[in-house]
């Protein structure tokens, strides 16, 4: 395993970060505790969570990771060996069993605490590592959108000031050590950072968004940001939900799989476009002769911007895949014709 340093924090995190959204759902606990044992094994010492999952999201699994987790810990007494990271929900038109309504939810001191406090029971734990905010509350582009529609009325979020102010309480208390953004726009990114250092509030060491060999739209507008100010991507789904492993190309629909159980779900990841760049890039890969899955991570764990890999898998030999690919580095050929595939067709999946 290789590891970076976690922002400007003294942590080294595994560059493979165990991603846990299936526990609970199409993952039971003996699957988890599986995952996390042979992650465990193979060096991996960051997992990634979050009081939102299992996914598909819905009230009668809502936690039910953080507990599979929690539960863990507790059997395994290992909690102080593994860098952990959660999120708290933020405002959505639906998830009306959170924290008495998805349009109430947001970053002000009360959902705060109360999302920490339940967090770190299911948990089992004193203290997050990382604690992220998983979307914004402000009206932005994300899970599949592009285009910012500015929206004149839209002031009804929790300010940036207030938000680290509200995290500082927690890292003080020490419920949590660092805080950190997901799904945010590189504005998100800078605002958060010249606040924190204008009023001495916590830094946020890493965003969580998604990268992907057929979503690279980090590259545009956040790459230069995560450089240039030690602020590293989680990056998250990798293998655009699965898609990148070929195993849907030609229409084929594997039993359990979260496009056959929610065909109208992860609708970012399947698109025209994106089915014949999939294909591209999955021939490139068998060319080479390395498992498509394999491929599309190496990709992924290579980028300069990137801290660490968010992986995920619902079988053991899809995980061994995933974190398989810690070993391979691509060549110049093959990121050759990966770019080629790239700049022909660019982003086919948002």
């Amino acid at each position: 395993m290789r590891y970076r340093k976690l922002g400007t924090t003294d942590l080294n995190v595994s560059v493979i970060c165990l991603g846990t959204m299936t526990f609970g759902e199409q993952n039971s606990q003996q699957d988890g505790f599986e995952q996390m044992d042979y992650a465990f094994e193979r060096g991996v010492n960051f997992f990634d969570t979050a009081e939102l999952y299992a996914v598909m999201p819905r009230k009668e699994t809502y936690g039910k990771t953080e507990e599979i987790i929690g539960n863990w810990f507790k059997e395994k007494k290992n909690r102080e060996k593994i860098i952990l990271a959660s999120k708290i929900a933020s405002k959505s038109d639906d998830l009306d069993w959170i924290r008495g309504g998805a349009k109430s939810l947001g970053f002000d001191k009360i959902n705060i605490n109360s999302a920490i406090d339940a967090s770190l029971k299911r948990l089992k734990t004193d203290y997050i590592d990382l604690y992220q905010l998983h979307w914004p509350e402000r009206k932005v582009p994300k899970f599949g959108q592009l285009d910012f529609e500015y929206d004149p009325s839209d002031n009804s979020w929790t300010s940036i000031e207030e938000v680290l102010y509200n995290l500082n309480e927690l890292v003080k208390v020490g419920k949590i050590r660092y805080a950190g953004l997901s799904n945010e726009t590189p504005w998100g990114m800078m605002k958060f950072l010249q606040v924190a250092k204008e009023k001495n509030l916590p830094r946020m060491m890493s965003i969580q968004n998604v990268y992907s060999l057929v979503n690279r739209v980090f590259d545009i507008g956040h790459s230069e940001i995560s450089i240039s100010e030690n602020f590293g991507l989680l990056a998250y789904s990798p293998l655009a939900g699965g898609r990148l492993s070929g195993k849907y190309i030609g229409g084929i629909n594997p039993k359990n799989s979260r496009y056959t159980i929610w065909p109208r779900r992860f609708s970012r990841h399947h698109t025209e476009r994106g089915e014949k760049a999939i294909e591209r890039y999955v021939n490139i890969a068998n060319k080479f002769e390395i498992p498509p899955s394999t491929f599309a991570n190496a990709f992924v764990n290579d980028r300069p911007f990137v801290t660490s890999n968010i992986i995920g898998a619902t079988s053991m030999d899809q995980l061994k895949e995933n974190i398989d690919s810690i070993d391979i580095t691509l060549t110049a050929d093959m990121l050759k014709e990966i770019e080629e595939v790239h700049l022909s067709n660019p982003n086919p999946c948002v």
